[in-house]
């Protein structure tokens, strides 16, 4: 078992209706899974970046975070994500980087899977197993 810190990236995107409900209750769901599956505590994070796709613009996520009472201590940044003809809308994606000893596992949401189907897993927040 490899047991060595090291810097990691870990990602994952969910889909969003543009409601505060919606980006308030998936966005804190991704990061929560981020986490579990890739055993980060939250003191070992480095920063979180958010790109947001822009037909969602009733929050920030960087906000529903801290709506969530999660990542108080963490820096977080969102922009824009580029406009890509025929590319996913509703899209919030995240680039979580965390200090671990294993490569990291990516998450994707309500839809997202379409964009990464070779690094899907299967979620067991979305399944309500935990």
């Amino acid at each position: 078992m490899n047991t060595i810190q090291r810097l990691y990236a870990a990602r994952g995107a969910v889909c969003c209706e543009n409601t505060l409900q919606s980006v308030e209750t998936r966005v804190p769901q991704l990061y929560r899974e981020l986490l579990h599956l890739n055993s980060i505590a939250e003191e070992d994070i480095v920063s979180v970046v958010f790109t947001v796709t822009a037909d969602i613009d009733i929050l920030n996520p960087a906000t529903a975070l801290r709506r969530a009472s999660l990542a108080s201590n963490v820096p977080l940044f969102a922009c824009a994500e580029p406009f890509i003809r025929g590319g996913l809308s509703h899209v919030i994606r995240i680039l979580l980087t965390y200090y671990g000893s294993s490569p990291s596992k990516s998450v994707y949401l309500h839809g997202a899977e379409v964009l990464r189907p070779d690094l899907v897993h299967v979620s067991e927040l979305e399944d309500g197993s935990i």
